[in-house]
């Protein structure tokens, strides 16, 4: 079951379309897992809608038409559209992302016990990467320059505030600092999207930093 969910304000802006594409991309693959979200958003969706249609016409002139007309033959979008998750199937957009199997993909490893794999969404403010973390492995002790959105995909894992399974959402802030660790029995795989580059605050790690850039796009 799922125990972590985005805040209320990230599936506001999810529902009216605001977020930037990798975050959505990011809460769409919870709602996959989660249906106590999808309900939240299905509400906040039809309440959007509602206000919507009591809003007065707007005119379109001839040269938004033109414009639409002309993107008719542009390639298909990615999209963040939601979708059922399970074990043979990845939740909405990674599953085209990636289009096939996490062994498949490139993945860079930076310590003994992780390796990343950097997807592309189109988005230029924000990394959106896969994180593999070996059985029992973990992640250095580090803290962000910005904002972080964690789902994890598959395994799991801990830190200083808790456990968390495939699922589970989790968001830090640039001053949070955590040592994540793989469970034990297998793997942990996760999504994570960032504004700013993880910097690891143990001495033995800092030499990592200036190698550590931020791959949006």
């Amino acid at each position: 079951m799922v125990k972590h969910h985005p805040p209320a304000d990230f599936l506001t802006e999810y529902a009216a379309g605001v977020l930037p594409m990798a975050q959505s991309a990011c809460v769409a693959a919870h709602l996959s897992y989660c249906q106590r979200c999808r309900h939240i958003v299905e509400r906040l969706e039809d309440i959007g809608g509602a206000h919507f249609e009591q809003l007065d016409p707007q005119p379109v002139g001839d040269s938004m038409l033109d414009r639409v007309l002309a993107r008719l033959d542009d390639p298909e979008p990615l999209r963040y559209a939601r979708s059922e998750a399970s074990d043979d199937r990845l939740p909405g957009l990674l599953d085209r992302l990636i289009n096939g199997d996490y062994a498949d993909l490139a993945w860079k490893r930076v310590t003994q016990s992780l390796s990343i794999s950097y997807l592309k969404t189109g988005d230029l403010d924000h990394e959106f990467a896969l994180y593999r973390i070996a059985e029992g492995g973990k992640i250095p002790e580090h803290t962000h320059g910005g904002s972080e959105m964690t789902l994890v995909l598959s395994g799991g894992f801990s830190d200083e505030s808790g456990e968390y399974h495939p699922g589970d959402f989790i968001v830090r802030e640039g001053w949070d600092k955590h040592t994540p660790v793989a469970l034990e029995g297998e793997e942990c795989i996760c999504l994570a999207v960032l504004d700013a580059p993880l910097r690891f605050t143990r001495l033995r790690h800092r030499w990592l930093n200036p190698l550590i850039k931020l791959n949006a796009g």
